[in-house]
């Protein structure tokens, strides 16, 4: 059946061994090529018992237009366009005139073929093959790069993929937000993305994991955040070397810098994580070393009916979250003053916590007081991954 096939479509069509081949592409092992060579050798051979003349390789095939000898050329081509990119693995995708895709599925209908590949899985393939022997880079599912060729008009488009770092920030001043604001000459961001761009040739986007009002600090184990490197021109990179810039700026500091995977932003960026927070709490009226204890002691594993808060209820959605204060202590300092020690549901508006946002925020210190409170200070301690 497949030399009576391979014979119907030699009679029928001009194809190369690389087209004749792929008509039986599922059917044993090796290239295409090999295969489309070995069945017309042996239908020659056939055909010659037979009494019937050869049916020889055409000058140019009416399926492929002899494409497959264009690839050295191709080859070459995408040298000269990675030529100023960083790159171990890659990937070929390709485009292919409708036209030809169109000849090919009429083809395998007029002769029933079942067995065959689309031409433009070989192309990749094979070209990629040709890429890798010549430059030693490798394939891969996830690859640094993706060449996009077109076969006929020699253009090449690069689809250079993304890098991740992961790392956690500490912000030692304040009056500095996360992200760009206007009257705000720096950022976290800005800070950290100068340093990579510079390091990566690439456009830098900050993600973090939560965040941080402008007088707020981030201290002790840092927040976890998300650096993507988009278009990167470089891919490799002293993190060690890299940290040591940021933490000179004397405002952020970086720590645990390492390569990630998209699968592992995902999981840092929507993890909920529990905070610890150390707020310096204002007492209108005064407050004693015993009221302040009673307050934590309320505080700790109560659950909080927080609304929306009024500051930034045009960036949320307008509802109540219900979250919980898991552990809390006081630290009295003077008869305006104590100190609040706080592990907390992530999400959980501290400020609001201690002030009630005029009813918002229930319970909250100034309910458990029955005084009003705000908080005068407050700095993140640590982000708890468990």
């Amino acid at each position: 059946m497949i030399l009576e096939r391979a014979e119907k479509a030699l009679e029928g069509h001009k194809l190369c061994n690389h087209c004749l081949g792929r008509l039986f592409a599922k059917l044993g092992k090796g290239t295409n090529e090999e295969r489309g060579r070995a069945i017309r050798f042996t239908l020659n051979m056939e055909r010659s018992l037979r009494g019937l003349p050869s049916i020889e390789e055409p000058d140019e095939c009416e399926l492929c237009h002899n494409i497959f000898e264009e690839i050295p050329k191709l080859v070459e081509a995408m040298v000269e366009a990675d030529k100023d990119i960083e790159f171990e693995t890659f990937l070929v995708g390709s485009r292919f005139p409708e036209d030809i895709k169109e000849r090919e599925k009429a083809i395998w209908e007029e002769l029933g073929i079942k067995t065959g590949e689309p031409i433009n899985r070989e192309f990749n393939r094979e070209l990629g093959k040709a890429f890798g022997r010549r430059t030693g880079k490798e394939t891969s599912n996830n690859p640094d790069v993706v060449f996009i060729v077109e076969p006929f008009s020699e253009s090449i488009e690069l689809q250079i993929n993304p890098l991740y770092v992961y790392g956690r920030y500490r912000k030692l001043v304040r009056g500095i937000p996360q992200t760009p604001l206007p009257d705000f000459e720096d950022s976290v961001a800005s800070i950290i993305c100068r340093a990579f761009s510079e390091a990566f040739g690439g456009k830098c986007v900050f993600k973090g994991a939560g965040r941080e009002d402008v007088d707020v600090r981030t201290l002790c184990n840092g927040r976890p955040f998300i650096v993507e490197i988009k278009r990167p021109k470089r891919r490799k990179g002293d993190l060690k070397k890299l940290a040591g810039k940021i933490n000179a700026s004397g405002k952020v500091e970086v720590l645990d810098l390492r390569f990630v995977s998209a699968k592992e932003v995902e999981e840092v960026l929507t993890k909920n994580h529990r905070k610890e927070y150390l707020a310096l709490v204002f007492v209108e009226e005064d407050v004693t070393p015993e009221e302040a204890e009673e307050v934590a002691r309320k505080l700790t594993d109560l659950k909080i009916h927080q609304r929306t808060p009024w500051r930034v209820r045009k960036a949320r959605a307008d509802k109540i979250r219900v979250k919980k204060v898991h552990e809390a202590e006081a630290r009295w300092i003077d008869e305006k003053h104590f100190e609040l020690r706080l592990v907390t549901d992530g999400g959980l508006y501290i400020k609001e916590l201690i002030s009630g946002d005029n009813g918002r925020t229930r319970p909250s210190v100034t309910d458990l007081l029955g005084k009003r409170a705000w908080c005068e200070r407050l700095d993140v301690l640590n982000i708890l991954d468990d």
